[in-house]
């Protein structure tokens, strides 16, 4: 058995590092000076990218869809992995299972809308003892009980397990078209300052089976979801309070990423972008000047008393893309208090309009940061 001062410390530079650990954000290039900086011509490497990128300081792999059984119940899901890599100085150097090198955490969350309701959980962990890790080599990234993992080559497929008491997944998902790269030169802009960018990259049509476990009821399902894998080490402009992030599968086959970057006085930051994915997985860029976003109602959470959208029209005239977006349930919030420490919304939505001239519908999730409080790095 550890002894209970070990444990003391060990529990105490876990929450050191948390403190530290600016969720879901890159940090700033004065605390990340030990880290690569994602940079132009950056070359991606798969299956080998899937894995974690140790060099980086923030990292994470992040998985939503929509599931039906086969009598045409539905579910949206969320299960998202990140890593934090801590400063070699910040590193104890006595080598020990209990020295924290790589911070890891997770979000779990199921939007059931039969019956009305949104289920999540978080964790925080570290590597050593085996709770933890990513592998480097290959996608499998874990905490505890909860992980994703790709089977061997030729295979692509991926394999999603998490489980509470209270709700569970267990899915099988394969992607049906090639990685779609943001961005350009091999980084995503999240700032006019050269080091504020990440290498991201996505998987936006992955077909998906397995099953669904709510209290003591299991589901068979399938249905289609959605795959993000970005790493960087620096942070986001000053003046951005928070993120609203699309991703959209529409019925032709097409998908559509979007995030929006939201400036202090309610403007968006001009290095907003996206990306139009089309059937036969060619892509095309938008930036801030080809997309606008129009909030058109809200909803106000009685837990955190944030406002959030829950409609908005979405607009792409060179794209021909003209969509209404509309969450499928209003409380879809999580407060992530045992892990990130961010209160956030991240839902299911429908879609329905137009593209290039034919109509459309549509599934997909949004993610809305900085509404329940200005987004910031906890340094």
């Amino acid at each position: 058995m550890i002894p209970s001062r070990t444990s003391r410390l060990a529990a105490w530079l876990i929450i050191v590092g948390l403190l530290s650990f600016a969720a879901y954000a890159l940090l700033t290039g004065a605390q990340a000076h030990s880290f690569d900086v994602a940079a132009p011509g950056y070359h991606y490497r798969f299956p080998e990218d899937h894995g974690a990128h140790e060099g980086f300081r923030t990292e994470w792999w992040y998985y939503t869809g929509h599931l039906t059984t086969g009598s045409g119940r539905q579910f949206g899901f969320q299960l998202t992995f990140f890593r934090r890599g801590i400063p070699p100085g910040q590193v104890r150097t006595r080598p020990s299972e209990w020295s924290i090198q790589q911070l890891y955490l997770a979000h779990f969350a199921v939007t059931d809308l039969e019956g009305n309701r949104f289920l999540f959980a978080d964790k925080l962990s570290r590597e050593g003892l085996g709770k933890a890790g990513a592998e480097t080599d290959r996608l499998h990234v874990w905490i505890d009980h909860w992980s994703v993992s790709m089977d061997d080559p030729p295979s692509s497929r991926q394999r999603l397990q998490a489980a509470t008491e209270g709700f569970a997944i267990d899915l099988q998902v394969s992607p049906r078209k090639p990685p779609v790269l943001h961005g350009r030169e091999g980084i995503s802009r999240k700032g006019v300052d050269p080091e504020q960018a990440s290498h991201y990259y996505s998987l936006t049509h992955l077909t998906t089976e397995g099953q669904v476990r709510i209290g003591t009821e299991t589901f068979t399902v399938s249905g289609l979801s959605w795959m993000d894998h970005e790493f960087g080490s620096a942070d986001l402009g000053r003046d951005v309070v928070g993120w609203d992030w699309f991703s959209l599968q529409l019925s032709d086959s097409t998908e559509l990423m979007w995030y929006s970057l939201r400036r202090a006085d309610g403007s968006v930051d001009p290095v907003s972008s996206g990306t139009l994915v089309f059937a036969d997985g060619r892509t095309q860029s938008l930036t801030a000047q080809d997309l606008t976003i129009e909030p058109l109602s809200h909803w106000t959470s009685p837990q955190s008393k944030a406002r959030y959208p829950q409609r908005w029209r979405i607009a792409a005239p060179s794209m021909g893309l003209s969509l209404d977006v509309r969450s499928l349930l209003a409380d879809q919030e999580l407060n992530t208090a045992h892990s990130t420490r961010v209160t956030y919304w991240e839902g299911a939505v429908s879609a329905t309009g137009q593209a290039q001239g034919a109509a459309v519908t549509g599934r997909g999730y949004v993610e809305m940061t900085g509404y329940a409080e200005r987004f910031a790095p906890r340094l």
